[in-house]
């Protein structure tokens, strides 16, 4: 088997021997077993599905929550020449047809879909058709109410699974508590509880925590001694913003990347970071996730995370090249009691929860007992203003909401262009029209059917190539119908969406479950308090921590944080010390000699006997000479 399987890894990616863990996973889900693996950020999590796939017959649907992810997957399979779709909300319905189509009567290996796509008719009506292999869940922890990243959609998995009765689920996390990890198996209808865990030690990186009054002067004393690519996580957009200022006003090549720049943007900042156009990316936490850059020197974190789990993710994606790296954490006097009274504002009264919930329907001009399964789009900064409501409380209302089935907000939405005609068929070819509008016309109605009677979802790349034209002429000519009312026309947007999973409910008809309320209050608490510990500690290996609070108890000492590092040091303090007291034992010793016997560095030496000197056990005379003092006795040393 082993052999077998090498014969595949080594051809498609150049790898002659598997990492720590990958050959057990692979043989797990080869076996037919439901599958929960723990493995380090960079430690290879992709291939324990793509390879046992690659040595099955049938498909792979893989569900990660990233457009971005998606892409990138897939592009990196087909380089490979391995067969790769992906179905996301940037593609028209016509795509959509082609690439299932693809899976059922071609050759495609991986499908890579979003968790919400599985409860689309489109999706279900030809997954039934599919020989699949294999289901594998990215981002795993998304499943559980007691994770740190929860997205109700994931939950579809579950239906997933019984529309497949029979193939095996692989799911993949970098980080879960032991609770976190049996909530997932139960989510995932697991047959058997099935859960195989790496080691959560990184030996080549460093954890480092540093208390300071003033961050960006440290910060910036960071870059300047560390080199390399870096990434600096913040929590707020303005502090992304106001840091990489900071930064290029000291000469620092960054840049900034949060969830409120267009797609685009973030597309573009993100490859030139990757490129190392540009040295330091200063990112909320909507950067990282897919991100495969091995050589990444440093992750700062410019205050505390909110949960060892995210800070674990993040600090892990530095040192995927297995060299020596630096996670730093940065904490401000008193940051911690500000950080519980934000978790407590995470969770705004019930009363004003379900306040916001009607003036989100009032905002969306949606009717009582309407709106089921429709998509809004919805400009959560509008509204915020004009119903004169905190980003953050609104934020925090809605994903209660979420959390409650009542609704789902999509960020990163990306919707197609979309056309119906106002007028009948009989009328359209009636009108006059130009050349290029004409021809436009012509392919439209050749490419879509039933135009005249509901809105479609148009392709106007896939317009222009099948009408020999510019996209830009299809825009144009697209724009030209609607100004003459021939056609409505929506364009193509990156708008955010609010999808009602029900219809609008009367507010008394409302309820929030405790599970997603208090519980989860409790546990966010508890996961901060945790942080807090490895912040505050002064005495126990970052790393020991890191990997206790995962559940690996048999952890030993890193030898390369803080903590171990500041232990090293007074250990060798101690033997300087011992040292000095040996060689002035037989008498009084001058120090410039007693400085030359003692194999020391000057600042080691310094401090040994500073420490001897302030313990009363020897004594430095004006001309210089050491002596031990008479009531030494017999201290322990």
């Amino acid at each position: 088997m082993k052999e077998k399987l090498l014969s595949i890894l080594d051809p498609y990616w150049g790898y002659k021997s598997f990492r720590e863990m990958q050959y057990q996973v692979i043989c797990s889900v080869l076996s037919g077993a439901d599958t929960l693996a723990l493995m380090p950020t960079g430690g290879g999590k992709s291939i324990t599905y793509q390879l046992p796939t690659l040595a099955s017959e049938g498909l792979c649907i893989v569900i990660t929550p990233l457009i971005a992810l998606m892409k990138d997957q897939v592009d990196s399979l087909s380089a490979r020449g391995i067969s790769a779709v992906a179905i996301h909300s940037g593609m028209s319905r016509r795509k959509i047809d082609i690439a299932l189509d693809n899976c059922v009567y071609g050759d495609v290996k991986f499908l890579y879909i979003s968790p919400e796509r599985i409860n689309s008719d489109i999706f279900q009506l030809r997954v039934r058709r599919m020989t699949v292999s294999l289901i594998a869940v990215d981002e795993a922890h998304c499943i559980s109410q007691w994770g740190y990243d929860f997205r109700p959609s994931y939950l579809n998995i579950a239906a997933l699974r019984k529309m497949l009765s029979g193939v095996p689920v692989l799911a993949l996390t970098a980080s879960a508590t032991q609770s976190v990890a049996d909530d997932i198996m139960d989510k995932l209808l697991f047959e058997e509880k099935n859960l195989l865990r790496s080691s959560f030690s990184r030996p080549n990186l460093s954890y480092v925590v540093r208390e300071v009054e003033d961050r960006e002067g440290q910060l910036l004393r960071i870059l300047q001694r560390v080199p390399g690519s870096a990434i600096v996580y913040v929590h707020k957009r303005e502090t992304a913003e106001k840091v990489c200022q900071t930064l290029a006003e000291n000469d620092i090549s960054a840049s900034y990347y949060h969830a409120g720049l267009p797609n685009e943007e973030r597309a573009i900042r993100q490859d030139e970071w990757v490129a190392g156009k540009v040295r330091v990316m200063v990112a909320t936490n909507a950067f990282g996730m897919g991100i495969d850059t091995a050589d990444v020197r440093l992750v700062v974190h410019y205050s505390l995370s909110d949960s060892p789990e995210s800070y674990y993710q993040e600090a892990g994606r530095a040192g995927r090249d297995l060299k020596r790296s630096y996670a730093v954490l940065l904490v401000a006097p008193k940051e911690s009691e500000r950080f519980s009274t934000r978790i407590e504002n995470s969770f705004p009264p019930l009363e004003q929860v379900k306040s916001i919930y009607e003036k989100i329907c009032s905002y969306l001009m949606i009717a009582i007992g309407d709106g089921g399964g429709a998509s809004y789009n919805f400009n959560i900064h509008d509204f915020c203003y004009k119903e004169h409501l905190q980003f953050s409380v609104v934020a925090n209302a809605i994903d209660l909401l979420e959390r409650n089935q009542y609704m789902t907000y999509v960020e990163e939405s990306e919707s197609p262009a979309r056309v119906i005609f106002r007028i009948g068929r009989d009328e359209l070819y009636k009108c006059e029209m130009s050349a290029n509008v004409e021809l436009v016309v012509r392919n439209l109605l050749r490419l879509y059917n039933g135009l005249f009677s509901e809105f479609r979802a148009i392709d106007e790349q896939a317009i222009a190539a099948q009408a020999s034209c510019s996209p830009m002429t299809v825009h144009d000519a697209l724009k030209e119908l609607w100004r003459r009312n021939i056609i409505r026309y929506i364009p193509a947007n990156h708008s955010p969406l609010i999808y009602m999973n029900e219809e609008r409910l009367p507010l008394k008809n409302i309820y929030i479950a405790p599970e997603t309320y208090t519980k989860r209050r409790d546990n966010m608490l508890e996961r901060f308090s945790a942080m807090v510990s490895y912040a505050e500690n002064k005495t126990i290996c970052r790393s020991v921590m890191l990997q206790n609070y995962f559940g690996d108890n048999d952890a030993k000492p890193c030898g390369v944080c803080d903590i171990c590092l500041s232990k090293r040091q007074e250990e060798r303090v101690e033997d300087v010390q011992k040292q000095i007291l040996d060689a002035v034992k037989g008498g009084i010793c001058h120090l410039r000699r007693l400085s030359a016997t003692v194999p020391a560095t000057p600042q080691l030496f310094a401090r040994a006997l500073r420490n001897l000197v302030d313990r009363g056990e020897i004594a430095v005379s004006e001309s210089e000479n050491v002596s031990i003092l008479p009531d030494r006795g017999s201290k322990e040393r």
